[in-house]
């Protein structure tokens, strides 16, 4: 990235301060990059574990199938899921609060005495499937934040800081220049009139 600036002191000055920012703000960046992967990791090993709890759950009750078809669908259904947030590394994150299920049991006298218990195991697979997916959001939300602060962080460390310091060092050293000729011409200017004077005195 070409920074744009002037040779003079005003630009200098204002450089110079915007590298301080970059250089000030940069170990926090680190700091939240570092934060964010190990919360991204976090939630990715959860939602891998609930994944392994559903299909657990799902292949234990896979030799009722046959049961299963039997099985009346209007008795549960969910009515809601409440979340709430949590900010993690300065990222809102969802939190999986309560479940609320439905149930109709009107017409549970009339059907086989385990729909009963069907209710209760359709209750804890949708619980764990629900709770997978929320892990899921809440990693995919902090894998973006991260990415978006790693970028941040290569920004700064790559291309802005050594910029900046690149155009102060370029400032500075024209300045210096400028400052060399000046006391240059200055003693040649001194050097001609102290020659004159002489030439004067002598004559």
């Amino acid at each position: 990235m070409a920074i744009k600036f002037q040779y003079n002191k005003t630009a200098l000055q204002g450089l110079d301060k915007q590298l301080k920012v970059r250089e000030r703000a940069l170990p926090t960046l680190k700091n939240k990059e570092s934060a964010l992967r190990m919360e991204v990791k976090r939630a990715k090993d959860k939602a891998v574990e609930l994944e392994k709890d559903y299909n657990r759950q799902v292949g234990s009750y896979e030799g009722m199938a046959r049961l299963w078809g039997e099985f009346d669908q209007t008795l549960i259904r969910i009515k809601d899921v409440e979340l709430s947030s949590k900010k993690i590394a300065g990222v809102f994150t969802p939190v999986l609060e309560k479940i609320i299920f439905e149930t109709n049991t009107d017409n549970l006298f009339n059907q086989p005495v385990w729909f009963s218990d069907g209710m209760s195991i359709i209750k804890i697979i949708a619980e764990v499937a629900i709770e997978r997916e929320v892990f899921l959001k809440k990693m995919e939300l902090l894998d973006f934040a991260r990415k978006k602060t790693t970028q941040k962080v290569n920004l700064y460390e790559k291309v802005q800081i050594p910029g900046f310091q690149d155009a102060i060092r370029k400032i500075k050293r024209f300045l210096e220049d400028e400052d060399n000729l000046s006391k240059a011409a200055q003693k040649i200017v001194k050097d001609r009139q102290e020659k004159q004077r002489q030439e004067e005195v002598e004559v």
